[in-house]
């Protein structure tokens, strides 16, 4: 495997490893959303990295090595040895839903020797869950999946991803991951905890709550965010629910993505099913980054290789309470991998994972999800 990272900066490129031509490489972009939308970014990025196949995806910060950046373009370019990939691409606009999205993208998707699925998704239409449900729907092989929804720091104006494209909204770019030499693992840990009383999701619709123990689900939520109420959806980062839904052995945690006055209803990431039980959240600082080392350490156990490069989803919500101190958890992260291992990621609204030792693959709020791979 080879890789060559670089930064986009003040109309100029810096690199953080020797400049060099790549055979036939994957292409990430991970980048704040205003800076895609100008066209000579998006010339100057293809230029500088003239190859076929570049994924751009809108952030809410960008991680390169052990640090994080705001407004930056950041570019890490993988060149595969001994393994290949595939990238399907689909709109949510062009599908009657996200279930529908996903399992059209994995029916895509050639099934043989494929050995990991990494996600770049929209985060503005797309229903996280709903996407997942439709990507595993046929997922006979148990195929791992993991990855994240794009973000737009703390604006949730709009997201933006593309294969090859310009960069748009609605858009779904799926990796596939194939050969024997390949080893990825995947992990998702939070370092978030419940506090208050339980109560009982009462009407919701997929990922629109509606009412708690039959009260307005938002006049509810903002009783208990007192004056932070005046700015949400922004103040629900730092307080997301835990939903424990019925017949699901374990608890997600659920973030707020927007919200509807009129109808009092609250808009989140992923899917909060009709009679969960749910809690309010919170988090200190030094919870987060010991649910950062969790992640890295789950990624880790029963591997055979050092992983060469790690992909590192974080939660929008986890930065704004961390703040100034942000790159300890990518430090904590890279002190269980290894400082040898280089490192590419994006802040997000949303993280997909497999949860803990199980399987099948579920959205994720307010976590660190690492995809650690080799070969």
């Amino acid at each position: 495997m080879k890789v060559v990272q670089a930064q986009y900066t003040q109309n100029d490129w810096k690199y953080f490893q020797p400049k060099q031509k790549l055979n036939n490489p994957l292409v990430l972009v991970f980048a704040e959303r205003c800076l895609l939308q100008q066209n000579k970014i998006i010339a100057s990025i293809k230029k500088e990295f003239p190859y076929q196949h570049i994924i751009f995806g809108s952030t809410a910060g960008e991680i390169v090595g052990n640090q994080v950046y705001d407004n930056s373009v950041s570019v890490t370019a993988i060149e595969f040895e001994k393994s290949f990939f595939k990238i399907i691409r689909a709109n949510i606009l062009a599908h009657n839903d996200s279930f529908e999205l996903g399992k059209a993208l994995f029916e895509q998707l050639p099934k043989e020797n494929l050995q990991h699925i990494f996600i770049i998704s929209e985060g503005s239409f797309v229903n996280g869950s709903a996407l997942i449900n439709g990507l595993e729907e046929n997922n006979t092989q148990s195929i791992k999946i993991s990855g994240g929804l794009c973000g737009d720091n703390e604006r949730f104006e709009k997201t933006l991803v593309a294969y090859n494209e310009t960069p748009k909204e609605g858009e779904v770019a799926i990796i596939g991951l194939y050969g024997d030499s390949l080893e990825v693992t995947a992990s998702s840990c939070g370092g978030w905890m419940p506090f208050g009383p339980e109560r009982t999701i009462t009407k919701s619709k997929d990922n629109i709550l509606y009412e708690i123990d039959g009260l307005p689900a938002l006049d509810l939520y903002k009783k208990y965010l007192g004056e932070k109420a005046l700015d949400l959806p922004h103040s629900a980062l730092l307080f997301p629910l835990n939903i424990k839904a019925e017949g699901k052995y374990l608890p997600v945690v659920r973030t707020i993505l927007n919200i509807d006055e009129d109808e009092k209803s609250m808009i989140f990431a992923g899917d909060i099913p009709e009679q969960s039980k749910v809690q309010l959240m919170m988090a200190s600082v030094d919870a987060i980054v010991v649910g950062a080392g969790e992640a890295a350490k789950k990624a880790m156990q029963n591997r055979k290789n050092d992983p060469q490069i790690a992909l590192l989803v974080s939660c929008i919500g986890r930065k704004l309470v961390m703040a100034q101190r942000t790159e300890e958890e990518v430090e904590e992260v890279l002190d269980i991998i290894g400082a040898q291992t280089l490192t590419t990621g994006f802040y997000s609204y949303g993280e997909i994972a497999p949860f803990q030792s199980q399987d099948s693959c579920e959205l994720h709020n307010q976590t660190m999800t690492l995809t650690l791979i080799s070969e």
